[in-house]
């Protein structure tokens, strides 16, 4: 066989898939779907700017670029796509209230929507042609994470930074109008800047939040250096010093199964919103507990202990080690705190953005009751990480409640209606601009690809 007969890599019919890739021929739900997790990440990056959370990506990019043709949330100024995209990527994930694909356990649109933005805005291109982008880097994101379920996590990667580079940088080629060719040594590229360590895990530091933005940000440069020439491997994904041999050495990985029905099913609907600001393992242990409380409210004292169940994911990230979860080091830490959560829960009512602040999980009341807090491993899905949980409820005269989510709310076994997101874009980008803006913005993301250009971004600068 000829190297011209040879079957195409994995990075080959990646590239062939998004390069064809065009709005008009997205099934209706996918193209609305698509737009909606725009508007959730618009809205999670603009509550986190007018919060001041990672002001520092801000101070930090403008002391090291210049101007540009990109838009930065809370960014008065233009700046270069790579850097908007760093920007965007990082205060979009900065809540841990952006979405998530359960499957790759991959945070897909804080690295694909900040890459396709500032690539299409660089480009000058329209609606259409940025929904296209949005969606391919979706579908590459997830099938990359979910080729390895959760032994990302395992190995101590942050499966958002490192399948994430790919989303984006499919996502980035597409924006710019690259060739099937051009695409595929844009992929083989991203293959070398694929990163995110989960050693924030140790001490609450802020390097998570900064993994979606640089995969945005490096999926924008392999994008760009493959339109100036640059090459990659072709066999980025499945070579014997490629990314999963190298990321993932010892474990067998078969991408190609998960591209089989690439551009006939579709994984953008199956990406699931949040309806709280922290680590996913919590959502499903804390709804369970606000069904509890609905129906037998009980006070912080009258409940002598809560048993939270997870799966053993669940347990590394939010769980243990016992003496750091019930006590958070840092507004970040306290979103793995699955003690802190639902102390929260129990003590304000609530789980909220105002719930992780440095006052708020200083809060002696909730400090109280975190240790109260203790757990058991159940499984709830054959899939790997479906974040189901639940909790029991022990009270201090012997009573005994317990339910159970065996699927998060958000996801697609157990969705957020249209109404929810929206209501949740709207508190969020409330934070940061007026009534008038926040529906404009919300108007014209609804109507992404009927857009001649991206102009409508102006309203997210500063």
């Amino acid at each position: 066989m000829t190297l011209a007969e040879k079957a195409p890599t994995a990075a080959q019919r990646i590239a062939t898939f998004t390069a064809g890739l065009r709005a008009q021929d997205l099934p209706e739900q996918v193209r609305r779907t698509a737009s909606l997790h725009v508007l959730d990440t618009l809205g999670c990056g603009l509550a986190a700017s007018a919060l001041d959370e990672a002001a520092y990506v801000v101070s930090g990019t403008e002391e090291g670029a210049g101007g540009g043709p990109a838009t930065g949330i809370g960014v008065a100024h233009g700046l270069p796509a790579a850097e908007a995209a760093f920007v965007n990527g990082v205060l979009c994930h900065a809540l841990d209230f952006d979405d998530t694909h359960p499957e790759s356990v991959t945070h897909v649109s804080v690295a694909v929507t900040p890459a396709a933005f500032a690539a299409g805005e660089a480009a000058g291109a329209d609606g259409a042609t940025v929904l296209a982008a949005v969606v391919a880097g979706n579908e590459v994101s997830t099938r990359v994470g979910a080729a390895a379920g959760g032994v990302f996590h395992a190995r101590g990667l942050h499966p958002s930074g490192v399948c994430g580079v790919f989303g984006a940088a499919a996502a980035a080629a597409r924006a710019r109008g690259l060739d099937a060719e051009t695409t595929a040594h844009a992929l083989g590229i991203a293959g070398s800047m694929a990163s995110g360590l989960l050693e924030f895990l140790a001490d609450g530091a802020d390097t998570k939040r900064l993994h979606p933005g640089w995969a945005a940000q490096a999926g924008i440069t392999a994008a760009r250096l493959a339109a100036h020439g640059a090459t990659g491997p072709a066999t980025v994904f499945e070579g014997r010093r490629g990314f999963y041999a190298t990321y993932l050495n010892g474990v067998e990985v078969d991408l190609g199964a998960g591209l089989a029905d690439l551009g006939q099913r579709w994984n953008t609907p199956s990406i699931a919103y949040k309806p709280y600001p922290a680590c996913h393992y919590t959502h499903a242990p804390v709804d369970a507990l606000a069904e509890v409380l609905r129906e037998h409210p009980l006070r912080a004292d009258e409940v002598a202990r809560v048993v939270a169940f997870t799966d053993k994911t669940g347990v590394d990230l939010v769980l243990e080690p016992s003496a750091d979860k019930v006590r958070p080091r840092t507004p970040y830490d306290a979103k793995f705190s699955l003690p802190y959560c639902l102390a929260s829960l129990l003590v304000r009512g609530s789980v909220e953005v105002g719930s992780f602040t440095p006052d708020a999980i200083a809060d002696q009341a909730v400090l109280a009751v975190t240790p109260r807090v203790s757990y058991e491993t159940r499984e709830y899905s054959p899939r790997p990480d479906a974040f189901g949980g639940g909790v029991r409820v022990e009270t201090t005269d012997g009573r005994t409640f317990e339910a159970e989510l065996r699927y998060q709310r958000g996801g697609a076994e157990n969705p957020m209606t249209e109404d929810d997101v929206r209501v949740k874009y709207r508190a969020n980008a409330g934070l940061a601009l007026s009534g008038g803006a926040v529906s404009a913005l919300e108007d014209s993301v609804t109507r992404l690809g009927e857009l001649p250009d991206l102009g409508f971004l102006a309203a997210v600068r500063s």
